[in-house]
Protein backbone atom coordinates (compact mmCIF):
# COMPACT_ATOMS: atom_id res chain seq x y z
CA UNK A 1 0.00 0.00 0.00
CA UNK A 2 2.79 2.40 0.92
CA UNK A 3 4.56 1.69 -2.40
CA UNK A 4 1.36 2.54 -4.26
CA UNK A 5 1.11 5.90 -2.45
CA UNK A 6 4.74 6.73 -3.24
CA UNK A 7 4.28 5.80 -6.90
CA UNK A 8 1.13 7.92 -7.10
CA UNK A 9 2.91 10.87 -5.55
CA UNK A 10 5.88 10.53 -7.94
CA UNK A 11 3.51 10.32 -10.90
CA UNK A 12 1.66 13.45 -9.81
CA UNK A 13 4.92 15.36 -9.38
CA UNK A 14 6.16 14.18 -12.79
CA UNK A 15 2.96 15.29 -14.50
CA UNK A 16 3.08 18.68 -12.79
CA UNK A 17 6.73 19.13 -13.76
CA UNK A 18 6.19 18.21 -17.42
CA UNK A 19 3.11 20.41 -17.77
CA UNK A 20 4.93 23.50 -16.48
CA UNK A 21 7.16 25.27 -18.95
CA UNK A 22 8.92 28.57 -19.01
CA UNK A 23 6.82 31.33 -20.57
CA UNK A 24 9.19 32.40 -23.35
CA UNK A 25 7.60 34.05 -26.38
CA UNK A 26 8.16 32.28 -29.69
CA UNK A 27 10.06 33.90 -32.51
CA UNK A 28 7.84 35.97 -34.79
CA UNK A 29 5.12 36.61 -32.22
CA UNK A 30 2.94 39.61 -31.61
CA UNK A 31 1.21 40.56 -28.39
CA UNK A 32 -2.53 41.06 -28.35
CA UNK A 33 -4.41 43.29 -25.93
CA UNK A 34 -4.78 40.32 -23.60
CA UNK A 35 -0.98 39.75 -23.76
CA UNK A 36 -1.47 36.41 -25.47
CA UNK A 37 1.27 35.64 -27.98
CA UNK A 38 -0.07 35.29 -31.51
CA UNK A 39 2.12 33.78 -34.20
CA UNK A 40 2.80 36.18 -37.06
CA UNK A 41 2.11 34.65 -40.48
CA UNK A 42 5.16 35.34 -42.64
CA UNK A 43 5.96 34.13 -46.14
CA UNK A 44 9.28 34.39 -47.93
CA UNK A 45 8.86 34.80 -51.69
CA UNK A 46 11.74 34.27 -54.11
CA UNK A 47 10.86 36.14 -57.32
CA UNK A 48 13.60 34.67 -59.52
CA UNK A 49 12.74 32.45 -62.50
CA UNK A 50 12.01 28.78 -61.93
CA UNK A 51 15.28 27.92 -63.67
CA UNK A 52 17.29 30.14 -61.28
CA UNK A 53 15.40 28.67 -58.33
CA UNK A 54 16.20 25.10 -59.43
CA UNK A 55 19.76 25.57 -60.68
CA UNK A 56 21.25 28.27 -58.43
CA UNK A 57 19.71 27.14 -55.14
CA UNK A 58 17.14 28.67 -52.82
CA UNK A 59 16.21 28.99 -49.16
CA UNK A 60 14.23 25.91 -48.08
CA UNK A 61 11.70 28.05 -46.21
CA UNK A 62 10.83 30.16 -49.27
CA UNK A 63 8.37 29.77 -52.13
CA UNK A 64 9.10 30.53 -55.78
CA UNK A 65 6.69 33.04 -57.33
CA UNK A 66 8.57 34.38 -60.40
CA UNK A 67 8.21 38.14 -60.82
CA UNK A 68 6.33 37.81 -64.10
CA UNK A 69 3.74 35.55 -62.37
CA UNK A 70 3.52 37.47 -59.09
CA UNK A 71 0.34 39.33 -60.04
CA UNK A 72 -1.61 36.06 -59.92
CA UNK A 73 -0.53 35.51 -56.28
CA UNK A 74 -1.65 38.88 -54.87
CA UNK A 75 -4.75 37.58 -53.06
CA UNK A 76 -2.79 34.68 -51.59
CA UNK A 77 -0.14 37.06 -50.25
CA UNK A 78 -2.72 39.39 -48.68
CA UNK A 79 -3.48 36.61 -46.19
CA UNK A 80 -0.03 37.00 -44.60
CA UNK A 81 0.97 39.47 -41.88
CA UNK A 82 4.40 39.91 -43.46
CA UNK A 83 5.77 39.21 -46.93
CA UNK A 84 9.53 39.02 -47.44
CA UNK A 85 10.75 39.15 -51.04
CA UNK A 86 14.15 38.02 -52.34
CA UNK A 87 15.87 37.42 -55.67
CA UNK A 88 19.48 37.21 -56.90
CA UNK A 89 20.60 40.73 -55.97
CA UNK A 90 17.58 42.62 -54.63
CA UNK A 91 16.59 44.38 -57.86
CA UNK A 92 13.62 42.21 -58.78
CA UNK A 93 12.67 41.97 -55.12
CA UNK A 94 12.46 45.78 -55.10
CA UNK A 95 10.12 45.69 -58.10
CA UNK A 96 8.06 42.97 -56.43
CA UNK A 97 7.81 45.00 -53.21
CA UNK A 98 6.57 48.03 -55.12
CA UNK A 99 4.02 45.96 -57.07
CA UNK A 100 2.68 44.23 -53.96
CA UNK A 101 2.33 47.49 -52.02
CA UNK A 102 0.50 49.11 -54.95
CA UNK A 103 -1.93 46.16 -54.94
CA UNK A 104 -2.63 46.53 -51.21
CA UNK A 105 -0.32 43.92 -49.68
CA UNK A 106 0.81 45.19 -46.27
CA UNK A 107 4.16 44.83 -44.50
CA UNK A 108 6.39 43.88 -47.46
CA UNK A 109 10.16 43.73 -46.93
CA UNK A 110 12.91 43.42 -49.55
CA UNK A 111 15.71 41.26 -48.08
CA UNK A 112 17.83 41.43 -51.25
CA UNK A 113 19.62 38.25 -52.28
CA UNK A 114 18.04 34.91 -51.39
CA UNK A 115 21.18 33.97 -49.44
CA UNK A 116 20.20 36.61 -46.85
CA UNK A 117 17.37 34.37 -45.62
CA UNK A 118 17.96 32.38 -42.44
CA UNK A 119 15.33 29.67 -42.23
CA UNK A 120 14.05 28.90 -38.75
Amino acid sequence: MRTLKILSLLMAISIAFVSCKENVPEKNTLKTDANRPVKEKTIIVDVRTTEEWDQDGHADCSVNYPLDELGAKIETLKAYDKVIVVCRSGNRAGSAKMMLEEKGVKNVENKGAWQNIACP
